[in-house]
């Protein structure tokens, strides 16, 4: 309970988005707002332990480890100055933080309290910006930078080419993702694949597939933080619509981001170098099927690779 710092008597804001990488990403603008609204509180991110290596780019927060909606946030009830759901606007978020009794909670309409009614077709960025702004703090769905990574990127200049992805709805198919680096190889990119632990065996495969040693395989080698790194150094980041794709908008690298299940109006990159590809007609929507969403499987290899020489690399 509450082990992230020290207590003291300094007030506690805490906000609730126990979700993955990519959720937290699309809330940094709120999260830079929240830091400058409350600069006297102590800030508290309630989510996956996981996530600390990246909520330290953020600047500002702690994270106090908290697994999903299924467990109590672990902090005594009654010590929460201001509460933040940006975790939704379903009954469990909210029960969740009425449980810990803050003297505030900045959230969405409900029945019993008063803010802004939830929106369906918005983009996330916006999404959590507006709902500050609603309750008087200014801010801005721009403000999506991170820090630099405190350490050096494993793979300076290197094309990333993200391959995994936390749902199949999400997985374009392995042999287009080798017919991308077998083709970017061979224009002289240096590429390397990425991925979690549990997705090195696909990494080793589109390796397989393209021609290339092993050794461009950094899918399950690297911290979070040094995977951040890798992006952030990167030449150019292909991926579909994951952390990957977010942290290369974060850091303003140039990126193809292949689209399935997710709308792009909600979830897409800001302006900048980065190209969009997916079927909207086709698209399922289902973000928790076990295969790849048709939106996703009606993006080529060709398409990826035309969209890369559209793109202005360093």
């Amino acid at each position: 309970m509450e082990t992230p710092g020290a207590n003291g008597g300094q007030p506690i804001l805490l906000v609730l988005r126990a979700l993955k990488l990519g959720d937290l990403l699309v809330a940094v603008p709120a999260l830079h707002a929240l830091r400058r609204a409350y600069p006297e509180h102590r800030l508290l991110y309630a989510a996956h332990d996981w996530l600390a290596e990246a909520l330290v780019l953020v600047d500002g927060f702690e994270l106090l480890p908290t697994h999903g909606l299924d467990v109590p946030i672990p902090i005594r009830a009654g010590r929460v100055d201001v509460a933040v759901n940006l975790h939704g606007s379903g009954p469990e978020s909210d029960r969740r933080l009425a449980e810990i009794r803050p003297r505030t909670i900045l959230g969405h309409r409900t029945a019993d309290r008063p803010g802004p009614p939830w929106m369906e077709d918005l983009h996330e960025r916006e999404r959590w910006a507006r709902l500050l702004r609603w309750h008087g703090i200014e801010a801005d769905a721009a403000d999506y930078r991170l820090r630099q990574p405190a350490v050096a990127s494993p793979c300076p200049g290197a094309t990333v080419l993200h391959v995994g992805a936390a749902y199949g709805s999400r997985l374009w198919p392995a042999e287009r993702f080798a017919a991308v680096a077998r083709q970017l190889a061979a224009d002289g990119h240096t590429i390397v694949f990425t991925g979690s632990a549990a997705e090195r065996p696909r990494a080793l495969e589109v390796a397989r597939l393209a021609g290339l040693a092993e050794s461009h395989v950094l899918a399950g080698a690297l911290r979070l933080t040094e995977f951040v790194a890798a992006i952030a150094g990167a030449r150019l980041v292909v991926s579909a619509d994951t952390g990957a794709a977010h942290l290369a908008s974060a850091y303003s690298r140039p990126s193809v981001v292949l689209f399935g299940p997710a709308p792009v109006e909600l979830w897409g990159p800001p302006p900048g170098p980065h190209v969009v590809l997916t079927d909207g007609q086709a698209r399922r929507g289902d973000i928790f099927a076990a295969s790849p969403d048709p939106a996703l499987l009606a993006v080529s290899a060709e398409d990826v690779l035309a969209a890369v020489r559209g793109l202005s690399l360093d």
